[in-house]
Order: structure tokens, then C-alpha cells, then sequence
């Protein structure tokens, strides 16, 4: 992005007739309205920009399940520390998931500086990881459309160089299938999304199609600078005081109406869907992505004959509630007392996309 755009982006001279708009459609709507950000970048951004602050009463934003640590169950991480605890691999994984407590307390951040686990910051690192090693090399590939397509082609890439030691523990999910679950839950209390901008790049507008179908609601499509943001609020109320209910570009800088396909072409070629179990919401039809069968000797779940997933949840830990949009962080009674980003009981308090992080930081907006 220019600096020239950036700055425009969060000119408050331009975003003063945008909140006025905002003001003057919610107050024809005459209702309270709960539009959920779905995109944990979008969660921190509303709260980083103060965004979240400006809304009139009627118009709440809520978090959903936008960070893909925080949606990963805790079981997940049990069976990475149990690899750990008899010596079968080594660990590689993005930073965020070291600090997600077991159920037993213990985390990955633990074995840091023994050599069983790795941090990547690019799925490019587990090629020359997994050649030096002697070992297996078991990777935590979790993550939505955005990170997806980079671990599979560097997958690709291995299986193009033999490497026979490099293994995906996979917990990808995808995006529309949770949204469709949400829509579907009998305590839905939800009037519309800001859809997310990066998972968009990948999807583009027509996965999210079911939302124009009866009993959907306004889903829009933005960015992640303030203007952006108000825009995309604004256009989800605007759908809303009309009775409309459309899937929006408000993102067209970066978003096409077809995605990326050379993207999308690279997961089919490596994954294919399967159901998966999510934090919050339960097991969701065909919203996880699993190696292929051609692919399966790669599999680590299949390889280590791990157990399957279930959902655990700390004592006391409101994090699944709050992925749902149902409870603010702060009404979690560990919120900011045995729960902060330093001793982080639940995920949503560990990922720098997590939105009780988010709002442990920035604060909330009153629901």
C-alpha cells in the first residue's frame, strides 16, 4: 500500500461524513444490530483504531471465530506435547500455537531451546528443517485460506525433493462453513459480517453465497484500515435498513470477484475437505481440509496413530463463548486477573489475533 493511500485511509477529515452516515442510518433502523467481524486482523484493527468506540449504542460489533489458534481444540495441542513426551518427532510451528495451554497446563513453548520444537515464519523454512534433521519433522499446519495455499505448495515442493521425513499434523479450517454454521444455530443473534479481506483475496465473493439464501443476512466484504472498516459498516447497515441481503466488495483494491485461482488450484491439489471439529462450535460438515489420499503417508495423524480431536475447555474459561460472539472477554471472570496475554489460561488470550488479546490491550465496547 502507498503511503499516500495509507494516509488517506485514516484521514479523520474523511471519516467524519462516514460516521454521520452511520449515525443517521442506524437511527432510521431504530433497532440495536449485531454485525460480527469475523477476521481476527479485523478484531484487533476495530480495537488498535478505537473504531469499536465511535458506533452509535445501537450498532454492536462482536468478535467470531476469525483466529485460527483460538478455534484449534485444546486436544490438539495434548497430542502435539504427547509426540513431545516420547520422543517421536520434532515440532515445528507458527509462533502463536507455543503458548496454548495443554489440558494439563503445560505448553509448547516448554521444550524452546531443547531442539524439539522449531518456530517457522514461513512454511518455506520446513524444506532445509526437515534435510537437516535425522528425524521426523511433524508441522502444525493450522490456519484458514490465507495461510493454506503457502504450506501446501512448500509441501509440494518437498514431496518434489523426496524429502520422506516431513510430516502435516493438519487442523486447516475454512472460513464460510463456520459462518454458515453460525446462521444455523438456534441462539443466532447475529444481523449481519464484515467478511474477512485476506480470506477474501483467496475466495473471493461467491463461497459466501448462502448468504443471500432465506434466513442469511448482509455479509460485506472490507479492509482493515478505520475507513475501511466504517465503510464496511456502513454498507452492512445500509443492506440492513433496506431489507437487503447481498454479499458486498467493499475491498475491490485487493479482493476480485474470483479470488486467486493459481492459489485455490495449489490447496485442491494437496487437501481435500473433510469435518472437523472447532473450538466453540462443535464439528462442522466439511469445514476442515485434510491431505489427500495420494498423501496420506505425510499424514502425522495417521503415522503417530494420534487420538482424535475433542473439545476440553480450562475451568472457568469463557474463550468458546466468546469466539460464538455471545460474551465480551472482560464477563469472563479470569479476564485480566488469571488470564492475560503472559499467562494465558484459553487461547483467545494467547494469539495476537485473539480477541480477548485484543481487548485486554484495547478494551471493549459495551455490548
Amino acid at each position: 500500500m502507498s503511503s499516500v493511500l495509507h494516509q488517506a485511509l485514516h484521514d479523520r477529515r474523511l471519516a467524519k461524513p462516514l460516521l454521520e452516515d452511520i449515525n443517521k442510518t442506524a437511527a432510521d433502523i431504530s433497532r440495536t444490530v449485531r454485525i460480527m467481524e469475523v477476521c481476527g486482523t479485523h478484531t484487533v484493527a476495530i480495537r488498535r483504531s478505537g473504531v469499536h468506540s465511535l458506533l452509535p449504542k445501537n450498532v454492536l460489533l462482536v468478535s467470531g471465530p476469525g483466529c485460527p489458534v483460538c478455534v484449534t481444540p485444546t486436544s490438539y495441542i495434548d497430542n502435539a506435547l504427547h509426540l513431545l513426551d516420547h520422543g517421536k518427532a520434532t515440532i515445528a510451528s507458527f509462533g502463536d500455537m507455543l503458548k496454548v495451554p495443554g489440558s494439563d497446563g503445560r505448553n509448547l513453548a516448554g521444550y524452546l531451546g531443547s531442539g524439539r520444537v522449531r518456530i517457522v515464519y514461513s512454511p518455506t523454512q520446513l524444506l532445509p528443517m526437515a534435510r537437516d534433521s535425522s528425524e521426523a519433522v511433524v508441522f502444525l499446519a493450522i490456519g484458514f485460506e490465507t495461510t493454506i495455499p503457502t504450506v501446501a505448495a512448500a509441501f509440494l515442493q518437498a514431496r518434489h525433493t523426496a524429502l520422506s521425513n516431513l510430516f502435516l499434523y493438519t487442523a486447516f479450517k475454512t472460513v464460510p462453513p463456520a459462518l454458515r454454521a453460525l446462521l444455523d444455530s438456534p441462539e443466532r443473534n447475529l444481523d449481519g459480517f464484515l467478511l474477512p479481506g485476506h480470506v477474501s483475496v483467496i475466495l473471493g465473493e461467491e463461497p459466501y453465497g448462502f448468504l443471500v439464501q432465506p434466513g442469511g443476512v448482509p455479509g460485506v466484504i472490507t479492509g482493515f484500515e478505520p475507513l475501511d472498516l466504517l465503510q464496511g459498516i456502513l454498507a452492512v447497515l445500509r443492506q440492513i435498513a433496506r431489507g437487503e441481503c447481498r454479499v458486498e466488495n467493499a475491498y475491490t483494491r485487493a479482493v476480485r470477484p474470483g479470488g486467486n485461482p493459481k492459489a485455490r488450484e495449489i490447496m485442491d491439489r494437496v487437501l481435500e475437505t473433510s469435518d472437523t471439529l472447532w473450538r466453540g462450535l462443535g464439528r462442522i460438515p466439511d469445514s476442515g481440509l485434510v491431505l489427500r489420499r495420494g498423501f496420506r503417508d505425510a499424514d502425522a495423524e495417521l503415522r503417530f496413530s494420534l487420538p482424535a480431536l475433542e473439545n476440553v475447555e480450562p475451568p472457568g474459561c469463557s474463550c468458546a463463548r466468546v469466539l460464538q460472539g455471545r460474551v465480551l472477554p472482560s464477563e469472563c471472570t479470569l479476564f485480566g486477573e488469571r488470564c492475560t496475554p503472559e499467562t494465558p489460561v484459553g487461547p483467545c488470550m494467547v494469539s495476537s489475533e485473539g480477541t480477548c488479546a485484543a481487548s485486554f490491550r484495547y478494551g471493549d465496547a459495551p455490548l
